[in-house]
């Protein structure tokens, strides 16, 4: 049942970082690239929608992670785990304090009422998305290596 737990959780987690991946240098490229407002809106619309399920999957994430610390923790890989779910902790953190409010804001953004330095608050929220990116990635690969 352990090992169950453990590609589970493994799978979950690297599908998660797939997503965050792709939205850091495949999607936001995309959508800056657009024409006119197109990108704005592009982002607005991502905003609305990720932001609605990404909760439940970085706190279902750790959650899964904390049960495989718990019930492995006699088991060869436990201190990976247990840095893994640290490292998830961290992104949840730096979600709820720098990225979410950020999001929030550019969720409602049209070309009628954003700011005048919406392109800049973007760009914060690209560069801390890539650091999250990074914090999760390695999550991902310590959780990969309790596997081995």
């Amino acid at each position: 049942m352990l090992n169950a737990l453990e590609v589970f959780t493994t799978v979950v987690v690297g599908v998660m970082v797939g997503v965050e991946f792709s939205v850091a240098f495949v999607i936001n490229r995309i959508l800056d690239a657009l024409p006119g407002d197109s990108g704005q809106l592009g982002r607005a619309h991502g905003g609305r929608m990720l932001g609605a399920v990404m909760p439940f999957w970085y706190i279902g994430s750790l959650v899964l992670v904390a049960v495989w610390a718990i019930a492995g923790w006699h088991h060869h890989g436990t201190g990976l785990v247990v840095t893994a779910a640290t490292l998830l902790i961290l992104s949840v953190i730096m979600s709820l304090l720098l990225l979410v409010p950020i999001n929030n804001q550019g969720k409602t953004w049209t070309p009628e009422n954003r700011p005048e330095d919406w392109k800049e608050q973007m760009n914060r929220w690209d560069r801390l998305h890539y650091v999250r990116v990074a914090v999760i990635i390695a999550a991902f690969a310590l959780l990969a290596a309790a596997l081995a």
